[in-house]
């Protein structure tokens, strides 16, 4: 079981080479059954003109998390994954270090999934909370 997570990180990460994923430093880091982790470091590459972490590229960490979520616990060969809706509350502000963005699966329907996802700090404190809605496209 544990080698069959290990290779799912390593292709979502695979995946994002050339992609905003890794323009952002975006890293999948742990899966459990109903759940992805990803990590963003903060750097003044995702920083607001005054130093702190964006809140869209807080948003961007929780679409790309919840989004390789959905793509890892549906049949990547039958359908592909898109967002339909993100929202997002920021309740701290964080200046450097590394952010974490975990998932949980809310809802798992044929063809939506909701996705519950807090992005915190090193010290686990809350950052944002995030909902994502995703959609089941079957491929053709």
């Amino acid at each position: 079981m544990e080698e069959q997570r290990a290779k799912k990180l390593q292709i979502c990460n695979e995946i994002c080479k050339g992609t905003l994923m890794e323009t952002l430093g975006i890293e999948y880091i742990e899966l459990g059954d109903n759940f992805l982790v990803a990590k963003m470091p903060v750097t003044p590459m995702v920083h607001q003109p005054d130093g702190v972490l964006h809140g869209g590229a807080t948003v961007a960490l929780a679409e790309s998390v919840g989004s390789a979520a959905s793509y890892i616990f549906l049949d990547p060969e039958k359908f592909f994954v898109r967002g339909v809706e993100i929202s997002a509350n920021h309740v701290k502000s964080v200046r450097e270090g590394t952010v974490f963005a975990k998932a949980i699966l809310l809802h798992k329907g044929r063809t939506t999934q909701v996705w519950d996802i807090k992005v915190t700090d090193e010290e686990e404190n809350l950052v944002s909370i995030c909902k994502l809605t995703t959609i089941a496209l079957p491929r053709e």
